[in-house]
């Protein structure tokens, strides 16, 4: 049984929110604040909507954008007003998990066809208006895109006889029971829309209904039992809550069985409280919540470790971590960017020895050396045209860009990253 997202949208006009494709009436002057909110309200995913008509609005909106993918704990998908493969890169840099093509716009075969070359499949959804585009390009569409967005209600049987690429409906319908309909077909990815774009809709007790109706939604359910945990003499197991993105434990509760069932049922942490007797949500009174990204047990099943969004401070302190006080140590540096890069190139080399069907990586090696030192020259002058913009913005994702393709003829050529630190603490520094 495949599991269903709830999509809310944004359509971004002049860096405010408005309501809909043809309705331009305002709905927030704060867009990062609304996807905020439809972040903490439990949506599973984002889905924006560039509907500039400039380049000088559509740099905005991708600014925009990159601000909204910082604040959000939820994965955004974005699409609009792009007619260049440096649009589609300017948006993944900003961000987004995927970008969404224009299938209506003059010379979508050809752009879509570059971007999932150049930068994976998985990073490209086709965005249709009928069934016959989705029937005149099927091939097409199945080789260069891993989602299509449908902008409106089709017959979905007809779509499931001809392709198998797991589709969004963004529609206007507000009737609850065509949501259902469109959510039990089993192509269905996820739903858009008006209707659970609503600012008033518990994303929580929605699921419920659809859980009542057979359809199977992402949320937190656990694969054990907690009569399967090992608790301690007080019947709690302990929990350690740390912040999902920088990886800092932000502090250590407890919890028994009414609490993780209800942490489990909202996606908020929910803990019990062994002074008061009673259970506690984080954030109820405070607002500052933890929302959960994941639930792990240690191999004695008798600690958890939560990965949390937290929203503001974790400690009643006021200190973003319970663990603020330092009584035994030595100073050090906790920034290590080559642990960074080290991540990268080794997902690099994982592709060159077990290729990955319409990886960008594995084309490069399986074009050679000359297409790999043809990309490392042009993204080395993208940098030198980027570094004589004023906006720094653009050279950092350009820099990103190279150190990339660097990285891809470092792999090539059989050189690491401990090789490149010999080097540079060699004979070049003895001089």
């Amino acid at each position: 049984m495949s599991y269903k997202r709830i999509i809310p949208c944004i359509f971004l006009l002049q860096g405010k929110a408005v309501r809909w494709f043809d309705d331009r009436e305002l709905l927030s002057e704060d867009a990062i604040a609304l996807a905020k909110h439809y972040s903490d309200q439990g949506a599973d995913e984002l889905l924006v909507f560039d509907l500039s008509d400039s380049d000088e609005d559509h740099e905005e909106s991708i600014d925009l954008l990159r601000k909204i993918t910082k604040f959000v704990g939820i994965p955004v998908v974005a699409g609009g007003n792009i007619k260049r493969l440096e649009d589609v890169k300017k948006m993944l840099y900003a961000g987004v998990k995927r970008v969404v093509l224009n299938f209506s716009r003059t010379g979508a075969v050809k752009l879509i066809q570059e971007a999932a070359g150049r930068f994976g499949k998985e990073k490209i959804a086709a965005s249709l208006n009928d069934f016959d585009t989705l029937f005149k390009h099927q091939h097409l569409i199945e080789q260069n895109s891993s989602e299509i967005i449908f902008m409106h209600r089709l017959d979905l049987n007809s779509v499931m006889t001809l392709t198998e690429i797991p589709y969004v409906i963004v529609t206007d319908t507000m009737e609850e029971s065509e949501i259902f309909r469109i959510l039990k077909s089993p192509g269905a990815r996820g739903i858009s829309g008006k209707f659970v774009s609503n600012e008033e809709m518990d994303y929580h007790k929605f699921k419920e209904l659809c859980r009542d109706r057979g359809i199977q939604m992402t949320s937190f359910e656990s694969v054990l039992d907690f009569s399967n945990f090992k608790l301690n003499s007080d019947g709690l197991i302990p929990v350690v809550a740390q912040n999902y993105k920088t990886g800092e434990v932000l502090m250590l509760a407890y919890m028994n069985a009414e609490a993780f069932d209800r942490t489990v049922k909202t996606g908020k942490m929910t803990y019990y409280s062994r002074s008061r007797q009673s259970l506690w949500t984080k954030g109820e009174t405070s607002g500052h919540f933890q929302y959960v990204k994941s639930l792990t047990i240690d191999c004695d099943k008798d600690t958890l470790l939560a990965k949390v969004e937290q929203i503001g401070p974790a400690c009643h302190t006021g200190s973003p971590t319970c663990f603020f006080q330092t009584i035994a140590g030595t100073d050090y540096d906790e920034t290590n960017p080559l642990e960074i890069f080290q991540s990268v190139y080794d997902t690099i080399l994982d592709r060159k020895k077990h290729p990955k069907e319409g990886s960008y990586t594995n084309y490069l090696f399986d074009k050679g050396i000359d297409k790999i030192l043809k990309k490392v020259g042009e993204e080395a002058a993208e940098v030198i045209i980027a570094a004589k913009n004023p906006n720094t913005e653009e050279l950092k994702y350009e820099l990103a860009d190279f150190l990339y393709h660097a990285m891809v003829l470092m792999a090539e050529r059989g050189l690491t990253w401990d090789d490149i630190i010999r080097g540079v603490i060699g004979p070049p520094l003895a001089y």
